[in-house]
């Protein structure tokens, strides 16, 4: 058996984007793509990569779960981890740019993993998961044959029903079951609007800053993203009809925008809504946490000022359940029912009819309402603890945001210091931070960390988090 050399990991780079996990999984991946490691070699152990390229041993072990989980090694117990005996791989195009794998391969964004400070998450620790587990059972023994087949791809109707209630009274969207389709997540949403309403070559308007994963999205659908810069009113619409006043779409987040949690202003909501109108254009609106606002009332949506039936609304489970549901759902213009039930059927698997019927079990007893009013208290009181203790520690380091809402701070550095540098310094000792300008166009932006709060417990610990974080900086 080839013991392959550690030299196969070329140098990291400390200031690239992505976290030295990643780069050693991009690394070893492209050695096993180009043969450089054949079927059967062995690689070097976690321990002793970790000793040589000064990492923890946790960051190499990450690293070849991905791998395994892949199928590209195997653990041999004793006999140490090797490269999938038979494996087979085809042949690299010649003139293929590799960087363009691993370009796919992050689309993915986050790690599943609990971190402190991790993005994405709600407060998992306060999800009643005595009241899930009682409904789960019942919705279990309740199960016949019928349940049992494929589900409905357009979604199971009673959670149809649900929803549709549900943003009535809260988000004032006024919508029939039929036009709310239970979608596996805000890609599945995003994908369904491609094939029913876009086509290839599209110019879709996205914020910049913006969510990452969607740029990604579009561009792999080969659709082009025109970034439109956003201020203390949101999307500037203005800049949007200079750049592309005929784009196809408009991709927005008017409750909390993403990142900076600012809400589109009302004249800029009704400009935005008058572009569409007049040209024909949609705009989606992606809600993903729009319930949590804390200095009033969570803003109506804008879909509810929509009178012309061009706005699609986006909203998901993940935030205020948790992620692993994989349930999101999608509302459509009244008009468009019947194409979006046409791209279900073609494109669309169905999601699991047990997690939906516990899901409509847990909002038709009024489960749901209570436990969104409890965590927007809970985190209106975690976001104040965990800023006083950053700023208790952090002070001359950063300036926090002011925010009417959302999941997550914004940790403005101070002085010459790179986000990316810092937040892969922090995956390197079990912290996650997310770097702001990632979410730039470009990568060109001001320096800022952005830190969920909604799993930090208390002021004492946001600082004993501090702690660790300044003796990265």
């Amino acid at each position: 058996m080839r013991v392959a050399k550690s030299r196969t990991i070329s140098p990291l780079d400390p200031a690239a984007a992505e976290p030295f996990y990643r780069q050693i999984y991009d690394r070893l991946r492209g050695a096993i793509a180009s043969g450089l490691l054949k079927p059967g070699d062995r690689i070097p152990s976690a321990r002793a990569l970790a000793t040589e390229l000064g990492l923890a041993r946790g960051t190499i072990e990450t690293a070849y779960a991905l791998l395994a989980a892949e199928g590209y090694i195997q653990a041999r117990g004793q006999a140490g981890t090797v490269v999938t005996p038979d494996l087979r791989l085809q042949a690299p195009v010649a003139g293929t740019v590799r960087r363009s794998d691993s370009r796919v391969a992050t689309t993915s964004f986050r790690p599943d993993s609990i971190l402190p400070f991790q993005m994405g998450l709600p407060a998992l620790d306060a999800f009643p998961r005595k009241i899930w587990a009682r409904l789960g059972a019942r919705c279990v023994r309740a199960m016949q044959p019928p349940d049992m087949v494929h589900p409905p791809v357009c979604g199971l109707p009673n959670l149809r029903g649900e929803i549709a209630t549900y943003l009535q009274v809260s988000r004032g969207i006024d919508c029939s079951p039929s036009q709310v389709f239970v979608t596996s997540g805000y890609r599945h949403s995003m994908e369904l609007i491609a094939h029913a309403l876009l086509k290839a070559g599209d110019r879709v308007w996205l914020e910049n800053p913006g969510y990452p994963p969607t740029r990604e999205l579009l561009r792999l659908m080969r659709m082009t993203s025109v970034p439109v810069a956003v201020d203390g009113e949101g999307m500037i619409v203005a800049d949007g009809l200079k750049s592309a006043p005929r784009a196809r779409a408009a991709v927005v987040t008017p409750g909390h925008q993403s990142p900076l949690c600012v809400s589109l202003s009302l004249p800029r909501r009704l400009a935005l809504l008058d572009w569409a109108a007049r040209t024909g254009s949609w705009i989606v609106e992606d809600d993903y946490d729009g319930e949590y606002r804390y200095v009033s009332r969570p803003l109506p949506a804008l879909k509810s000022l929509d009178r012309d039936g061009r706005v699609l609304y986006a909203g998901t489970f993940s935030k205020v359940l948790f992620p692993g549901i994989r349930l999101a759902y999608l509302v459509v213009p009244e008009t468009q029912v019947e194409r979006f039930e046409q791209v279900s059927q073609a494109f669309a698997g169905g999601s699991p009819q047990l997690s939906q019927a516990l899901v409509a079990a847990f909002m038709r007893e009024g489960h749901f309402a209570r436990h969104v009013q409890r965590m927007r208290k809970l985190y209106a009181e975690r976001r104040e603890a965990t800023a006083a203790g950053l700023e208790s520690v952090l002070g001359k380091h950063v300036r926090i945001d002011p925010q009417p809402g959302g999941m997550h701070l914004i940790l403005r550095l101070q002085g010459k210091r790179s986000d990316r540098r810092l937040v892969a310094r922090m995956h390197e000792e079990g912290l996650y931070g997310e770097a702001l300008t990632d979410w730039f166009v470009g990568g060109k932006g001001a320096s800022a960390l952005l830190l969920n709060f909604t799993n930090i417990d208390s002021r004492r610990t946001a600082e004993g988090l501090a702690r660790r974080l300044v003796k990265l900086m």
